[in-house]
């Protein structure tokens, strides 16, 4: 190495590294500052759990290098979606910051179709739920302790396998979500449940008892908690038939729909003269 104290040979080498970076290094990294990217800007703050509209964002032009790689580019995106956190105007969107629905702690309640209702039950002591181990999904079975004031302690035929869709601490915030503590774990306060009204009933009178428990029926796939509900469901049709209307009556609505006259039968002596 001892070419390299030779002064001459440092010269030529330090005036060759300089060329490369004046000629090959700075022309690239200004191509990449000059590169251009639409992306999508708060133009007035939105709260978090807003539906984000037309007049709160728009698409400009900005300078490409070292742009997050999760930002929202296309304007569609961003259009009715809701946003998780506050935004502030000037703020370019993260796809991580949007929500199909208003908030992670309430959105089970906005997938109701109007079959089913969502109920919640007060957890009176830890025991009670599962000692905070519930989560949205699970099907429980539903233990009501003298049912009816009968001295029996059952788990009444309409509520066998139930959907747990929210666990709610005292605070108001759902405990389920995944969703980072303040301080600790909160402790549950109330379990919401996916209920058709005869079960709504039920669960009703138990909550003005103040006497249920909550067990884990099954926890996993999506397919296999459909098929204990659908179990479930079916035991509704047995306890809860749907009325049958009479007969005669449904002739007669035919009738009137048609323009025909109802059916009439003739008198005994009617058909004597005949």
């Amino acid at each position: 190495m001892s070419f390299l104290k030779n002064r001459t040979v440092l010269g030529v080498l330090c005036i060759a590294l300089s060329l490369i970076i004046c000629f090959a290094v700075t022309p690239l990294f200004n191509a990449s500052l000059a590169k251009k990217a639409d992306i999508v800007r708060v133009t007035k703050d939105i709260k978090a759990r807003e539906q984000i509209t037309k007049d709160m964002v728009k698409t400009v032009e900005v300078g490409g290098y070292n742009l997050p790689g999760n930002v929202v580019k296309n304007l569609e995106a961003a259009l009715g979606k809701y946003a998780k956190a506050d935004l502030a105007a000037g703020d370019y969107i993260l796809n991580t910051k949007l929500s199909d629905s208003p908030g992670a702690e309430n959105a089970y309640l906005y997938n109701l179709t109007g079959t089913k209702q969502a109920l919640s039950v007060t957890i009176k002591n830890f025991a009670n739920g599962l000692s905070g181990k519930l989560i949205s999904g699970d099907i429980v079975s539903v233990i009501a302790p003298d049912y009816r004031k009968m001295g029996a302690t059952v788990i009444p035929a309409e509520l066998q396998y139930v959907e747990v869709i929210g666990v709610t601490a005292s605070s108001g915030h759902d405990t389920d979500t995944g969703q980072p503590e303040d301080d600790e774990k909160q402790l549950p306060s109330t379990v919401t449940l996916l209920v058709t009204p005869e079960q709504a009933k039920i669960l009703a009178e138990l909550e003005a008892d103040g006497r249920l428990h909550l067990s884990l029926v099954y926890r996993g796939s999506r397919e296999n908690a459909a098929k204990f509900i659908a179990s479930q469901d079916k035991a509704l049709e047995v306890l809860y038939p749907a009325p049958v209307e009479n007969m005669a009556e449904d002739k007669t609505a035919a009738a009137e729909n048609t323009g025909a006259a109802a059916p009439q039968t003739s008198s005994p002596s009617e058909r004597k003269g005949e």
